[in-house]
């Protein structure tokens, strides 16, 4: 009796192992899946969705939510949602949590995410001809340039962006461009002369400076301000929202008023997930993209305004700040000195001279 005792005991022992073992490869399992795709709670969300039929639009961009890009975006979403009636639920992630600008366009090919909003300069290998918004002086002020990006330019631009591979949405801004130097009030063109000026990677801003005698330096944007500070370049050119929240203006003795440049952003979309879309779906992204562009445009102008205020009032305060609010004739000797590089960018593998022309004679 005891043996058959002990042989029921011993059975019981090895069953409860394998069940343990068998519970073991379960929990393996489920955590093969969340080191894989994400965390568990993602994971299980996406799978909700997809099963309610909904589709997950996720949407990268670099800066904060309080940016006029980043309200735009979080704009975007609320009104995308209401009206497709929660049939696309878009996803925002700001401040760089998905991508950098320089990956997220490899990753809108993948559909590894489906909209970002790209600085112009992102995509010179891509669509060089989007350098056209670099050119100095083409626009006469924004509204010319929002009637350049709305009509028959900005189309042919979307499209070109489109033939590789994206889809592309609408133009959003950042706004003009001024000068600052460390060295010298930069009234005249001949003033910039000799003067070394960080530029972002562009030919059309290196032919600009070159133009004008100044020796071009290409530095990241996180540089700049060390770079000013150091003396390693003598000058900049930037949107007042740039110059005021990367506080350039501490280190910089002159700001001259020029708005001879525009600083922009291309919407794009992930052209798989575009296509996945039924008809009434690609309505509503359109609609939500027209109305979330009309608000982007009336944040930008309202923060450089309100920054430009700001970095006038440090002049003031602290008298370290010359800020040059050019003349009509000043403007003009810096439109003639520089305006004649256009020329330099009419084969249409640069640019292009219609597109150029197109801009001009856009009223």
């Amino acid at each position: 009796m005891n043996i058959i005792k002990q042989s029921i005991v011993s059975l019981f022992l090895v069953l409860s192992l394998g069940f343990i073992g068998c519970g073991d490869k379960k929990q393996e399992s489920k955590d093969e899946v969340a080191k894989t795709d994400g965390s568990p709670t993602e994971t299980k969300k996406d799978e909700a969705k997809a099963n309610d039929g909904k589709f997950v639009l996720k949407f990268s961009h670099v800066v904060s939510e309080n940016t006029p890009k980043g309200k735009a975006a979080k704009f975007f979403e609320a009104k995308l949602e209401e009206l497709s009636g929660g049939k696309i639920d878009v996803q925002v992630y700001p401040s760089s949590q998905l991508y950098k600008d320089k990956a997220v366009l490899k990753a809108i090919k993948m559909d590894s995410v489906q909209m970002a909003v790209p600085s112009f300069s992102k995509f010179g290998k891509i669509v060089p001809q989007l350098a056209l918004f670099d050119l100095p002086f083409l626009f006469r002020d924004i509204n010319h340039l929002h009637k350049v990006q709305d009509t028959d330019v900005g189309t042919k631009l979307k499209d070109m962006v489109n033939a590789k591979g994206f889809i592309a949405l609408d133009f959003w801004d950042n706004h003009f461009k001024q000068l600052s130097s460390s060295k010298k009030a930069l009234l005249a063109p001949a003033d910039a002369a000799g003067q070394k000026f960080r530029i972002m990677s562009s030919k059309v801003l290196e032919a600009q400076f070159k133009a004008v005698g100044a020796n071009p330096q290409m530095m990241p944007f996180s540089e700049v301000y060390s770079g000013l500070q150091q003396g390693v370049i003598d000058g900049q050119e930037n949107t007042n929202s740039n110059i005021f929240t990367k506080k350039f203006y501490e280190v910089q003795k002159h700001l001259s008023v020029t708005n001879h440049g525009y600083l922009g952003y291309l919407v794009v979309m992930s052209k798989k997930f575009w296509e996945s879309l039924p008809a009434d779906l690609q309505a509503n992204v359109t609609q939500a993209m027209k109305e979330a562009t009309a608000k982007e445009r009336v944040w930008a102008e309202e923060l450089n305004n309100s920054q430009f205020a700001k970095i006038e009032e440090y002049a003031k305060t602290s008298g370290k700040l010359e800020i040059h609010n050019l003349t009509p004739e000043q403007i003009q000797a810096w439109r003639d000195a520089v305006s004649p590089i256009y020329s330099q960018f009419y084969d249409d593998a640069l640019i292009g001279k219609s597109l150029i022309d197109g801009a001009i004679n856009t009223k």
